[in-house]
């Protein structure tokens, strides 16, 4: 394991990995709690826009993934708010057009030559330093903004009338949930691509919200198994010589699975439920 660290595009994917850990546990946490996997699913594939526009304009294409997935968070945060009886219809609408809109922009691009798989699939191996520092920055935004309004967001969270009544800002702490979930994505998709990007933003938080008693422990917890599921993914994928962004997604839906095995045959429950036959 340590001969790969000899490598300098392997030390900037653990890099990367740590940093995108970082966001994955906090905001994946905050996303299995209020229940918005299937938002965090319509933001992560609307970025495909971004990455059209990023190209159709000749920008940085990080820089036109965070303005394009930033607006796809904010319209699908403001139609869950104003018609949620709707906003899975709209939220899906929204979804596939960002797709769209990503595909007809690259068709008009003349001449492109960027691995559009390395967006589908991620580009961990090939992150450049620039990038690690644009990760860093994100990171943190994020803890900060989490740090100074955890309060809020924990009342959001459990009790979203409850937080209105007691003065919490629920509607500007949904608003930046959504921007601060778009900001994650951003640095997810240089792990493992927008298709399985959803899975590493709600497995870590699933797994670590049976063994915490606290949602600041629930995303300790999270950025822990996040960084566990990227490193050994990475070893796979360096051991096999398969594809990382793919390695990791297994690894951590192996974990996953094994949790849901436990959790059904633990010990405490088969003793439980004898003693409920008898």
């Amino acid at each position: 394991m340590l001969e790969i660290l000899g490598y300098e595009f392997m030390r900037n994917a653990l890099l990367a990995g740590l940093l995108a850990s970082v966001a994955c546990g906090i905001i994946g946490a905050l996303v299995v709690v209020n229940r918005l996997v299937f938002v965090s699913g319509g933001i992560a594939h609307a970025a495909y826009g971004g990455v059209g526009l990023a190209l159709f304009l000749g920008i940085a294409p990080l820089a036109g993934i965070m303005g394009f997935t930033i607006l796809a968070a904010l319209i699908m945060a403001s139609v869950s708010l104003h018609a949620k009886h709707r906003s899975d219809t709209v939220i899906g609408v929204l979804w596939a057009l960002g797709m769209a809109i990503g595909v007809i922009l690259i068709d008009l691009t003349p001449g492109y030559n960027v691995d559009l798989m390395s967006y589908l699939f991620g580009s961990i191996l090939a992150v450049p330093t620039n990038d690690l520092w644009l990760m860093l920055a994100m990171d943190i935004v994020i803890v900060v903004l989490v740090a100074y309004f955890y309060q809020g967001l924990l009342a959001m969270s459990f009790d979203e009338e409850f937080a209105r009544v007691r003065g919490v800002p629920v509607r500007g702490l949904y608003f930046m949930l959504m921007i601060m979930t778009a900001m994650s994505v951003v640095m997810i998709i240089r792990v493992v691509g927008l298709i399985l990007v959803i899975a590493l933003l709600t497995i870590p938080p699933f797994i670590s919200e049976r063994f915490s008693k606290s949602l600041a422990g629930m995303m300790v917890v999270s950025v822990l198994l996040s960084l566990l599921f990227v490193m050994a993914g990475l070893f796979v994928s360096y051991r096999f010589d398969i594809t990382s962004g793919a390695s990791i997604i297994v690894t951590a839906s192996v974990a996953f699975f094994a949790t849901l095995l436990y959790n059904r045959f633990r010990p405490s429950k088969i003793l439980a439920s004898n003693g409920e036959s008898e």
